[in-house]
Parts: structure tokens; C-alpha cells; sequence
């Protein structure tokens, strides 16, 4: 009784009364930051458009549409439904592809027996994440032998445009020992998505995972809440009890997507025009995922950094919330390495409290030996070095062309996480 006594039965209305570009002001309703609205189109409500409140301005109400906004008009009636976003989940959505409401993007119908849970929630407390402990194997080599990664880790795959961070996703996602992927494609291009999910992900990987797309040509709300959604459904797995293994590609376009909103309700720009609002919002988007008293949540979040530069804005922001960072080299790529990250300028914070001393060890001289050579390269190559001059150089030497052996791998290849630890301790102590 006492829930029906509480139940609001008032309806709340307003009128739209300007749009300018992105955002959409109305005279009323009552209603809260982060509230679902509806727009009505037409007169007779069959038509309606969501939209969230962002802001106040005045006695006004400001909007932001999930969708196009060509259809609304002065006057548009505006339904107020006093609920932030929520979506549907459950184990009958593992194989499919959402859109950021959480509807599937062919256009069927939610699976029945879903739950339903807010698309933005607070992170865990920090005295109840427990301590990454356990290893996550991912069956990419370079990773598991030299960059380990652990059940609850948050790591930053740094990248230029064109330089592979899809394809490593898609090995990643389809290799992994998690019990479930969730794949969020923010910002897209249309024509990528398929591509990812046909060829990168492929038929075996879509199996165990749930995708959630944002195309670039989408309303800045939807790339948003397109990350929001991701990371909740990972979250309502994680609270099953199981390893989840939530990938982001990429966070650069969610907080581009943030700095349109906050342009449009009037923050100032900032450090090259990003707003205030975008460096809030970061640190609470990822800090929801790592590890609670249930299960784990391992997140990639893919970050683009114009120009090959690490540290503009959003890289050096992203770098000291995370975990551990990847960093892909174009240079590597261009000579053929793949995956093409740069060993010497990548880390797993986590690694040395995860892996016993032997593998940790090889690990350390693995990058003596690469770093030691890469330091000579140039005298090496122009035949400057004289062998027996350095001892250090001549072993570097020696080891280099096993070095890059080991660095490379197929994308067709799935290399457990025993073999990859195995084959470093043989090439450090045998040099096979």
C-alpha cells in the first residue's frame, strides 16, 4: 500500500519555446538535471522525441534531444517523466547489437525477462573494491608475457588513426578468459561497424559479447550515453558475479561529445576548447568499472591522440585515472610489427603484484635488452659500433632479431597466457 500511496500520478508539461542548434529550451515542466523528457511533434502525441534535461537557464529548461530535432516547432508539447535514463539487460542480450537506449540496432524486439537499471550510476566505495590479485589472460603475447594485465584492471590503448587499436579490440575480445564482452563503438564511422563486428570481432567472439554502438552522425547525447550504457551493463554483469571485460573505442569521441553539450548550454572552453564538464565526467566514467565484493569489470578504453601527440588533454587525463596504458607506435606499424605497441613506453601498473618473480624478472631484462639496443641503434646502423666495445650492446645485439620475434603476432593466432610466459623465459634464459 505504501508504494502506491507514494506513486506521483501527476503528469508535468511545458512548451518548447527556442532551438538553437543542439539545444532546446522550454517553459517548463518541473523537472531535475539528467530527467528523461518527451517532445511531442504532432498534436495528437503519437510522435515524441527524447530528450534530457541539461540545464536551467532562467524560469527555462534546457534540453538536449537523443534524436534529430527537425521535427519540433514553437510550441511542441514537452512531457516531463521525472526518470533519468534506464535500460534493459540480461544474459538474452549476450550476441546482440544495442543501440545507447539499448534497443537493438536491426530494429527487433527486446528479448522478455530483462531487468531494468539506470544507465548512470555512482562508482563502487573504495573500501569495497578488494585488491587486483588474479592474472586475465587476453591471448595476445606481447600483453600477457610483458604488459599483464589483472581481473579488475582499467588500461588505456593510446593510438594514432590507422595504427591497429581495432584489430588488437578484436583479438582481445575474441581471445580473452573473461566470461563476457561488452563492446562499446563510440563515434564510428557507420561503415567501421560492421567491419568490426564481421572481421575483427567475428562469429566466435559476437558468442560471448554484447556491442553497443554511437556513429559519429549521432546527436552528442546518444555517443554519451552510448559509453554510460556499456558501462552499465557491464556493471549489472559484474553483480552476477562474473570477470567482464569492457572495451571503449573510443573515449576521445565521448568527451568530444561532452564538449559539444557543454558548448551549447554556455560552459567556457578550456584547455583547446574542451569544457569543464569534460574532465568531470571522466574520471566518474571510468572509475565505475575495476572490481567489487562480486566479480571484476577489465576495461580497454581506446583513447585517439591527435597527431601521435600523448599528451594532449584527454590522453594525459585518461593516463592518470587508469591503471596502465598501450601505446601503439606508428613507426612500428609502418615496419610491419603487429601489435604495434611500443614496449618502452607502455606499463600494467598492476603487472609486479600479479605475476610471480621469475616471469617478472624476464620481463625487466626483456626491456633492458630492447632498450639497450633501441639507445644504439643509430651508431649500429650507420657501423659506427665496433663489437667488444660494450658487452651490454653486443648481448642487445645478439637478442634484438628474437626480441622483435616475440613482439609479433598474427591476428589469427591465439596464444594462451602459459605459452607467452613460457616462450619469454625460454628467449631470456636460452635465447630461443
Amino acid at each position: 500500500m505504501t508504494e502506491i500511496h507514494s506513486i506521483d500520478s501527476y503528469k508535468r508539461y511545458g512548451k518548447v519555446t527556442r532551438v538553437v542548434g543542439l539545444m532546446i529550451e522550454s517553459k517548463g515542466p518541473e523537472s531535475s538535471i539528467g530527467d528523461v523528457c518527451y517532445i511531442y511533434v504532432d498534436s495528437n502525441k503519437s510522435n515524441k522525441i527524447m530528450a534530457e534535461v541539461v540545464g536551467f537557464r532562467d524560469e527555462f529548461v534546457v534540453l538536449m534531444p537523443y534524436t534529430n530535432v527537425n521535427s519540433i516547432s514553437s510550441g511542441s508539447i514537452v512531457e516531463a517523466t521525472k526518470k533519468p535514463l534506464q535500460i534493459k539487460v540480461g544474459s538474452a542480450l549476450i550476441g546482440k547489437v544495442l543501440n545507447s537506449l539499448g534497443h537493438p540496432l536491426n530494429g527487433d524486439e527486446l528479448p522478455k525477462g530483462l531487468s531494468t537499471i539506470k544507465a548512470e550510476q555512482q562508482p563502487p566505495n573504495p573500501m569495497d573494491r578488494p585488491p587486483i590479485a588474479e592474472e586475465m589472460a587476453v591471448g595476445v603475447k606481447v600483453i600477457d608475457g610483458l604488459l599483464t594485465v589483472g581481473k579488475g584492471q582499467r588500461v588505456g590503448i593510446f593510438a594514432g588513426s590507422g595504427v591497429g587499436k581495432s584489430t588488437l579490440m578484436g583479438m582481445i575480445a575474441r581471445n580473452t578468459s573473461a566470461d563476457i564482452n561488452i563492446i562499446a563503438l563510440i563515434g564510428e564511422r557507420g561503415r567501421e561497424v560492421r567491419e568490426f563486428i564481421e572481421r575483427d570481432l567475428g562469429a566466435e567472439g559476437l558468442k560471448r559479447s554484447i556491442v553497443i554502438v554511437a556513429t559519429s552522425d549521432q546527436p552528442a547525447l546518444m555517443r554519451i550515453k552510448g559509453a554510460y550504457t556499456a558501462t552499465a551493463i557491464a556493471e549489472y554483469f559484474r553483480d552476477q558475479g562474473l570477470d567482464v571485460n569492457l572495451m571503449m573505442d573510443s573515449v576521445t569521441r565521448v568527451a568530444m561529445a561532452q564538449r559539444e553539450v557543454g558548448l551549447a548550454i554556455g560552459e567556457p572552453p578550456t584547455t583547446k576548447g574542451y569544457t569543464p564538464s569534460v574532465f568531470a565526467i571522466l574520471p566518474k566514467l571510468l572509475e565505475r568499472t575495476g572490481t567489487n565484493n562480486l566479480g571484476t569489470i577489465t576495461s580497454f578504453y581506446s583513447v585517439l591522440v591527435d597527431g601521435d601527440d600523448m599528451n594532449e588533454p584527454i590522453a594525459d587525463a585518461v593516463r592518470g585515472i587508469l591503471d596502465g596504458h598501450f601505446v601503439l607506435d606508428r613507426n612500428l606499424a609502418n615496419k610491419g610489427q603487429f601489435p604495434a605497441i611500443n614496449i618502452l613506453k607502455s606499463v600494467s601498473r598492476v603487472m609486479n603484484q600479479i605475476v610471480h618473480s621469475e616471469h617478472r624478472l624476464a620481463a625487466e631484462q626483456f626491456r633492458e635488452l630492447l632498450s639497450t639496443y633501441i639507445n644504439s641503434e643509430d651508431i649500429i646502423n650507420i657501423g659506427a659500433y665496433k663489437r667488444g666495445s660494450s658487452k651490454e650492446i653486443d648481448n642487445a645485439i645478439s637478442f634484438y632479431p628474437k626480441l622483435i620475434q616475440y613482439l609479433k603476432q598474427n591476428t589469427s593466432d591465439k596464444i594462451s597466457s602459459q605459452e607467452s610466459v613460457t616462450s619469454l623465459l625460454r628467449l631470456i634464459e636460452k635465447g630461443e
